[in-house]
């Protein structure tokens, strides 16, 4: 009876909440008692999760899998379930995840909490802390059925070095057609910069900036701080930026470590969907911006002095300690 925990990958590679998620899982199986055992998709450094507490892994190498379908992701990590006599099942809270984790539940009659931002309390009864209300509080849940899934908040528990001895077992689960009912017909994605879900800081901003031509020192400040590049709402409708820049309760939610907002007034949605950052910094020209009252730090003034001057900061900086 092990802990089961889906690892995401990308072109081959695992992502960041790869690793947490494993970590996650190896304090999990520590209080009950057992091993990890980590399903992996199209992924080519297998042995990489030892580092992080798997002993084992279900290697899945499927050209049908290479385009995520949450109903076959689904299908097939139930499949894994069964094979191992799983009971809990650890998952990140990627949007790939959040939409494929109440359908792998449902398909388990397991319970399912989302959003888990610590190890659990106890595994008897199961008891685990989780974000509310956007953020705004924590709830203590008790999970009583049999097979539970949690999904792990991106930045919440972290990455944890525990060296396993790890083997790798080919699996290959059994997808039917109606799996794939559903099919993508394009998909975008960022090349050669840090992603919103993967990075520890993110550079945002919003109408302060008055118009696209400006954002080239929103991207010089991403670049300089390894940071990724988002957006409000309006920015994105606008057609100023990518709407998958568009972070926010309507948007992508965002738990980096730093969180930059640089022209953004502060809506709630927008404040709801970054609350999870650790540290949130605002540059505004307006005192009485919203987005103040939320931050952890703030720079009254304008965007087009304040940013030049914070990159050349920066850039001597690590000049300075490189």
């Amino acid at each position: 009876m092990s802990v089961l925990v889906y690892t995401e990958s990308d072109n081959g590679k695992f992502k960041k909440n790869a690793f947490e998620v494993a970590s996650y899982a190896a304090e999990v199986a520590q209080q009950m008692g057992t091993e990890v055992t980590a399903i992996a998709v199209n992924a080519t450094d297998n042995e990489s999760l030892g580092k992080y507490g798997v002993s084992k892994v279900l290697n899945v190498q499927n050209d049908a899998l290479k385009v995520f379908n949450a109903k076959a992701y689904a299908n097939m990590i139930a499949q894994a379930v069964e094979k191992e006599s799983a009971t809990v099942i650890i998952v990140s809270s990627s949007a790939d995840t959040k939409f494929m984790a109440p359908l792998l539940a449902a398909s388990l009659k397991a319970g399912y909490v989302p959003n888990v931002v610590a190890a659990p309390e106890s595994t008897s009864p199961f008891t685990v802390k989780r974000t509310a209300f956007s953020n705004k509080g924590f709830a203590h849940t008790q999970v009583n059925a049999d097979i539970k899934v949690i999904g792990v908040s991106n930045n919440a528990f972290g990455t944890v070095e525990n060296n396993k001895d790890v083997t790798v077992e080919d699996f290959n689960a059994s997808l039917a057609d109606s799996a794939f009912s559903t099919k993508s017909t394009e998909i975008d994605k960022v090349v050669g910069k840090a992603t919103i879900a993967d990075a520890d800081i993110v550079v945002s901003a919003g109408r302060g900036l008055k118009g696209p031509e400006n954002w080239g020192m929103i991207e010089e400040l991403a670049d300089v701080l390894g940071a990724a590049t988002a957006c409000s709402k309006p920015v994105s409708d606008l057609g100023w930026r990518p709407h998958g820049e568009h972070v926010g309760q309507t948007g992508k939610p965002v738990a980096s470590n730093l969180y930059i907002a640089i022209g953004i007034s502060g809506a709630i949605q927008h404040l709801a969907g970054v609350s999870a950052s650790k540290t949130k910094v605002v540059i505004n020209t307006d005192p009485e911006a919203p987005f103040f009252k939320a931050a952890d730090y703030g720079i009254v003034g304008d965007a087009f002095e304040v940013v030049p001057e914070l990159i050349e900061k920066l850039k001597d900086f690590k000049a300075q300690n490189s």
